[in-house]
């Protein structure tokens, strides 16, 4: 097994993303027990140890250009401009993660970053290449609006940009109150459609459906990925939901350096 797999989208020349995978006995990965192996989350009780040489290890092999602004996630909306000069260096090295759930960039070099083991990443890029982000999004973070966030951070017209959705967890194998449906669907009436009905009262809801919605109707139109269910592939994912106490996968987009610098 590979460490990770780069999307599947059009994206312009000079931009690079990738997702990464739990990793196996022969794929590398420092981490042990539930973390086991390429963990790359450091705020979920594993060997810090383990987890820098995890991240190393994304670095080397990936050929990242600069070590990845990591986020404190919180499920809300504030999005981190890492082209910000206080942000310089939060968030790398031992500096404190960035309290935010999405970061954009403008600027070659600076790697976006999203953890999940069950909530949606998702990656946005102008079709120009000028400008990427990440974004986390669980069910809070959809309901709050931090899509929206997002593309509004970037001030690019939304049909400019294209989306790509990662692994989460499917309709199949996440299970919500009724409250979660409610939030939804005050401020989107046609949102039920991304809910079933259990017969305890409860709904199974489709994250990557609700994410799409809000895309589209932000004016985003060419979306990708979606599918890739964390749950239901313990072979290739963390998934907070079936395990508990487990890792983290890491989802990042950057702007590469041109040749001419």
């Amino acid at each position: 097994m590979s460490l990770w797999f780069e999307p599947d989208w059009p994206i312009p020349r000079g931009i690079r993303a990738l997702s990464s995978l739990r990793g196996d006995l022969h794929g590398g990965g420092a981490s042990q027990g539930p973390y086991a192996r390429f963990n790359l989350g450091a705020h979920v009780g594993d060997e810090p140890a383990a987890v820098a040489q995890n991240r190393r290890l994304l670095m080397s092999r990936a050929g990242l250009p600069a070590e990845p602004c990591w986020l404190a996630q919180v499920h809300g909306v504030a999005v981190a401009d890492l082209d910000a000069t206080d942000l310089d260096t939060a968030g790398v090295g031992a500096a404190p993660p960035i309290p935010a759930d999405a970061a954009v960039t403008r600027h070659p070099g600076k790697v976006c970053a999203i953890l999940t083991a069950d909530c949606l990443p998702i990656l946005l890029a102008t079709d120009t290449g000028d400008a990427v982000a990440a974004a986390h999004a669980g069910w809070r973070g959809l309901a709050a609006g931090v899509i929206g966030a997002t593309v509004r951070a970037l001030a690019v017209p939304p049909d400019r940009l294209m989306a790509w959705l990662g692994p989460a967890i499917s309709r199949s194998h996440f299970e919500v109150g009724a409250e979660v449906r409610e939030a939804f669907l005050r401020t989107d009436a046609g949102a039920g459609d991304a809910f079933e009905a259990r017969p305890n009262f409860k709904f199974m809801a489709d994250l990557g459906m609700l994410a799409r919605r809000q895309l589209e109707a932000l004016g985003v139109r060419r979306i990708y990925g979606g599918g890739e269910c964390t749950y239901a592939r313990a072979d290739r994912y963390f998934s907070h939901r079936r395990d508990g106490v487990t890792g983290r996968q890491a989802t990042l987009i950057w702007r590469e350096e041109s040749e001419n610098g």
